[in-house]
Formats: C-alpha cells, structure tokens, sequence
C-alpha cells in the first residue's frame, strides 16, 4: 500500500482561522475538498468514501454521539476514545488520522457537517443523483429498480441512489424528491386538498 504523506495532509485541512470555525458549512466544505484530493491522491477515495457513509449513519442513528463531538466540556481524550471505540477496526487510516487531527485542532464539533459535505461532493464528481421515495409501505425491489429506469428516462442523470423511506402518515400513494422539487402523489396530499376546498366554501359555490 502507498505510504500517506500526512503531513501535507495537515498542512492541506488545518490552515484556517478562528474565525472559519464559524462558518461551518464552509469550513466543512473546505475540509470535504482537502480529504478527497488526498484520498485521491492516495488511491483511497471509495475506501475512504465508505468510511464517510459509515460515520454519517452513525452520527444519524445516534444524536448522543453528535451531542458529545460539540461537547466543549468533554475531553479531547475522552472524545477520541469514544470515537476510536465506534470506528475501530471499520476504517481507513487515513479516515481514523484525520479523525485524530480534528480533534487535536479542536475542529471535531464539525466533523457531522464534513462527513455530509464529502458525500455531497464525491456524489456530485462521480455523476450519483439522490432520489428520495417516501410511500406507505415497503417497496419491493422490482419497485425500486422500476422507478430509477422512469427517472433515468425522464431525466439526464446517469447513476441514480434511490433512498426509500416509510411513512405511514401519508396513507397510500407517494412523495418523490428529486433534488430541489417534491412530486406529491400521496393520498393524504389528496384529503388535505379536499379538507382545504370545503374550508374554503368551494364545493357549497359550485353547487350554488
């Protein structure tokens, strides 16, 4: 394996001021950019893009590990403990040195907003649309696989991740989003149309 030159890598992330650790999402933009460069550089870039994925689901699945990382009356110590103990073994080096580095900077509060902005970024350079289908019930796999070749037709968009999600508040139908703009086809969009228009007297002026 290629040696990391870590010093650059330092040098690359942790050359901003005080005053950039206010600006969080373009501080954690601009360190999104420094860790894909080296990964690149170092061949690493989907190792490193999984140890990202991996570290964003568990800073989803558990707030209290966030609420600790912005702790300013934790310990660095005990922050890189805890941190060692939820990635140990799972991955890269480099990942686990630039860990490391955050926290010794005292940058590890933005670490939630890096690992989101390297996503965003590696998506955006390899061309993966994110697509976001909200419906009632599970969806089948030839559901899935249905609804990205639509898109993929309907749409210039060569690679499509599908995120599927459950709600049951939405009764039947579905909610699509596609980047910026919401397709909503659920039935519970429909009720609250209908509620809305009786609110509003239409039905009692059409029947007049």
């Amino acid at each position: 394996m290629k040696k990391c030159r870590y010093p650059v890598f330092n040098f690359q992330i942790f050359k901003f001021s005080n005053f950039d650790i206010m600006l969080n999402p373009r501080l954690a933009g601009r360190y999104a950019k420094s860790i894909i460069g080296l990964a690149t550089e170092e061949n690493q870039l989907e190792d490193v893009y999984n140890d990202m994925v991996l570290l964003q689901s568990v800073c989803k699945s558990n707030p209290d590990f966030v609420t600790l990382l912005k702790s300013p009356v934790v310990t660095p110590d005990k922050k890189l403990a805890i941190l060692h103990a939820a990635t140990n073994q799972k991955v890269t080096e480099l990942t686990a040195a630039f860990n490391r580095l955050l926290i010794k900077k005292g940058r590890e509060s933005v670490l939630p907003e890096i690992i989101d902005a390297f996503i965003d970024q590696y998506k955006h350079q390899k061309g993966i649309h994110t697509i976001r289908l909200t419906t009632a019930i599970p969806v089948s796999e030839d559901v899935r696989e249905s609804i990205i070749s639509k898109i993929q037709n309907l749409m210039p968009m060569k690679i499509v991740q599908l995120e599927t999600v459950v709600n049951e508040n939405i009764i039947g139908g579905f909610l699509l989003e596609v980047g910026d703009t919401l397709v909503d086809a659920s039935i519970s969009y429909d009720l609250n149309k209908v509620k809305s228009q009786f609110l509003n007297n239409d039905f009692i002026y059409k029947i007049r």
